[in-house]
């Protein structure tokens, strides 16, 4: 069987499964992104040629619909290319956000197409209009995003099938194009993301945090207000009163993945740390950027107190992994956080905006180390139940495969097979 994967970063969610199948007999796999890729084995790594943006004089809704039909045109050129030189896919698996799947069926008439739907806008009820900072919801804002699913229901209408991690994310589509929509996560490989292994971090100046020591630990990809960055910040000054031994480190990049800079440029750490000069001990507060994988496990198994907050919108895998790794995880209680944390069984859970009461609970958290076991073991067999990568998720997702390669469905049914 010939299976295409088109992810601009890839690989991106199909950083197991691509290698997985490749792995079997009769498969051959090729990817097609834009940027380049770290080798998978037995997986034919192309790119694709950077498209170029928006026109200047492109109406402001279209801009963003403008820079998917191009990127969409360069991955038809480099699939046109693939196809003179004899490749035909049984089954091409897509990420839709940004464009790359809206010319595929058109190149491969005759493969199947599988989407990876991660999320569908709409004006209410996720991320649009959900936290003050970014305005209100006026007309230009919901016209807005209404445009910005333009793309995705192209590619919707033309794919055989999709999947979505999570259950809300699922529930985000339209009614139509759900019933073609399987729930299924791309899962945690919890050999790897375990309680066991180095559980030591060094900080940039050298110190050693170690299991057992007061440390409070805040993931994203950026910092930025969609994983709540702002009011982590804004609890630092109560958090230090109450826990005035904690070091806090902080990981995450300094640019922007969703939504906008702050108001005036520059970035959302230089914004906090101006608004919140004088009121924070800055030697135990610990901005360590984006680090590799292996230390990013290490520092979940030493972090005594776990802190995410999102929007409701993507779930992040950082929160899984932390803990699959044994940690204490204070997560918001939004959407779709809910469908994995359930406060006081294997996690805890805390209003997004409410900095105080994220200062209270970690430090109460970094004082009852000890109480706080049980909810560690219950989070790591929850994710080793639900989202383990080789026993639940992996399999599911190859029979997935085989499915719609085979007959243009899941044969299990929309959203059955949510872990």
């Amino acid at each position: 069987m010939n299976i295409l994967f088109v992810h601009q970063n890839f690989p991106g969610q199909y950083r197991h499964l691509a290698p997985a199948l490749a792995a079997r007999r009769g498969y051959r796999v090729v990817a097609l992104g834009e940027n380049p890729a770290e080798p998978l084995p037995r997986v034919e790594h192309l790119r694709y040629r950077k498209p170029a943006g928006p026109g200047e004089r492109t109406h402001p809704y279209l801009k963003r619909t403008e820079a998917y039909l191009r990127r969409g045109q360069e991955v038809a050129r480099a699939c046109l290319a693939l196809r003179e030189r004899g490749f035909r896919p049984d089954l091409i698996a897509a990420h839709p956000g940004w464009g790359e799947a809206l010319f595929l069926r058109d190149v491969f008439p005759q493969a199947r197409l599988l989407l990876y739907c991660e999320y569908y806008y709409r004006a209410e009820g996720g991320d649009v209009g959900f936290d003050p900072i970014n305005g209100p919801v006026d007309i230009d804002k919901a016209a807005r995003t209404r445009v910005q699913n333009a793309v995705h229901l192209l590619q919707l209408e033309a794919a055989d099938w999709g999947v979505a991690p999570t259950q809300w994310q699922w529930s985000r589509f339209p009614d139509w194009a759900r019933a073609r929509i399987s729930v299924l996560h791309e899962g945690v490989d919890t050999r790897f993301a375990s309680p066991e292994g180095p559980a030591e971090f060094a900080l940039p100046d050298g110190r050693r945090l170690r299991r057992g020591d007061p440390v409070v630990t805040y993931v994203a990809r950026q910092l930025e207000p969609y994983r709540g960055f702002h009011v982590f910040m804004r609890a630092l000054p109560a958090l230090q009163r109450r826990a005035p031994e904690a070091q806090v480190v902080i990981v995450g990049g300094d640019g922007v993945s969703y939504g906008g800079p702050p108001p005036g440029g520059g970035t959302w750490k230089e914004a906090l740390l101006r608004e919140l000069a004088g009121q924070i001990d800055l030697s135990r507060v610990h901005f360590v950027g984006r680090i590799p994988y292996g230390q990013l496990l290490a520092l979940f198994r030493v972090s005594a107190a776990h802190l995410y907050l999102t929007y409701p919108f993507v779930l992040s895998w950082s929160v899984l992994e932390a803990m699959a790794c044994g940690a204490a995880v204070l997560a918001s209680a939004t959407a779709p956080v809910e469908e994995v944390l359930r406060e006081g069984e294997n996690g805890l859970l805390v209003d997004f905006f409410d900095s105080e009461g994220i200062a209270e609970r970690l430090a109460a958290m970094l004082a009852d180390q000890e109480g706080l076991r049980p909810l560690r073991e219950a989070a790591r067999r929850s994710v080793v139940e639900r989202y383990d990568l080789t026993a639940v998720c992996l399999p599911r997702q190859i029979a997935l495969i085989e499915d719609v390669a085979r007959t243009g469905r899941s044969l299990a049914g929309p959203a059955a097979q949510g872990v």
